[in-house]
C-alpha cells in the first residue's frame, strides 16, 4: 500500500515501510511525528521495520530519533544510500537511535535485512 503525503511517499508491506522522503526537504520533529504515527497506525501492535531510501538529498533533524526510539513495535531502521555524505550522516544518526540501525548501498540488501530482524 503506498501513502502519499506533502513530503514524502511512505509504501508499507508486510512487516517494513520503505520512505521516499522528497528533494529538499528537512525532516524535523513535526514531519516525522506524520511518518510514525502513519506507520503505527498501519501495523497496529505488529512490529515493523522502517527504511529510508535515499534518492533523494534531505536532512534530518537527529533529535527526531529520541522519539522514534520510543516505538514500542518499531524493531530496526534501515537508511539505503550510496552517497558518501549520507553514509556519514547516517553514521551520526545512529548515535541518536536506540533500536538496530544499519545503512546499506541497495534496497534488496536493507528488505533482507529487514525481514531478518523480524525473524
Amino acid at each position: 500500500m503506498r501513502i502519499e503525503l506533502d513530503f514524502c511517499t511512505l509504501d508499507f508491506f508486510d512487516g517494513y515501510v520503505i520512505s521516499y522522503i522528497n528533494e529538499g526537504e528537512i525532516v524535523t520533529f513535526d514531519k516525522s511525528s506524520i511518518i510514525t504515527k502513519t506507520a503505527v497506525e498501519f501495523y497496529g501492535s505488529s512490529k515493523f521495520v522502517y527504511i529510508t531510501n535515499r534518492v533523494n538529498s534531505y536532512s534530518v533533524d537527529p533529535s527526531v530519533y529520541f522519539d522514534i526510539s520510543k516505538i514500542k513495535t518499531l524493531v530496526g531502521f534501515a537508511i539505503v544510500s550510496k552517497d558518501y555524505t549520507a553514509k556519514s550522516n547516517a553514521e551520526i544518526e545512529k548515535l541518536f537511535l536506540n533500536k538496530p540501525l544499519e545503512v546499506f548501498d541497495v534496497i534488496e540488501d536493507a528488505i533482507a535485512w529487514a525481514k531478518s530482524v523480524l525473524d
